[in-house]
């Protein structure tokens, strides 16, 4: 998992780290995950194996962007919440719960935080949808409280501050 250096960090901060670590090292065919604030900011990320080169040629990962894939998942999960959230005001259906796009070698689950924020999953093509699901649901639970003003502050200043 990249993520900034757990030194200095609020136990909330510390524990939200730990519950996306626990979401991309227990739920198969979890390839990748991010929080991101309600004004698109990559508060956390998981993007295995950054900076191992060998994981890179094995798996094709990319490592474009300031942040590399946990970037390019940010800049996703913030456009689809941005899209979604307008189609749902345009036909007047309440908020947005969750977003779940397949693609044909992936599949993309959006979901919403209680303060806003997103958490993004980028999953295999063969993972069980209703268990990343059923876990994205479980950190969500878990967060929504955790992410006040505050902590999302720390969290992006912690980002800004990881090589």
């Amino acid at each position: 998992m990249t993520a900034p250096s757990t030194y200095g960090l609020s136990t909330q901060a510390r524990n939200l780290q730990w519950l996306l670590t626990d979401l991309v090292e227990e739920v198969p065919g979890v390839n990748s995950v991010a929080v991101v604030s309600s004004d698109g900011l990559l508060l956390l990320s998981s993007d295995p194996g950054a900076g191992d080169p060998r994981a890179t040629a094995e798996t094709g990962a990319r490592t474009k962007g300031p942040r590399g894939a946990s970037a390019d998942l940010a800049t996703i999960v913030s456009g689809l919440g941005s899209l979604t959230t307008g189609a749902a005001a345009l036909m007047e259906t309440g908020a947005v719960k969750q977003t779940m796009v397949a693609m044909e070698n992936g599949s993309v689950f959006v979901m919403a935080i209680s303060d806003g924020s997103l958490l993004g999953v980028h999953a295999a093509p063969d993972c069980d949808m209703s268990v990343v699901a059923y876990h994205m649901a479980l950190f969500v639970g878990r967060a929504g409280h955790v992410l006040t003003p505050e902590v999302r502050s720390e969290l992006r200043q912690s980002m800004e501050n990881t090589p």
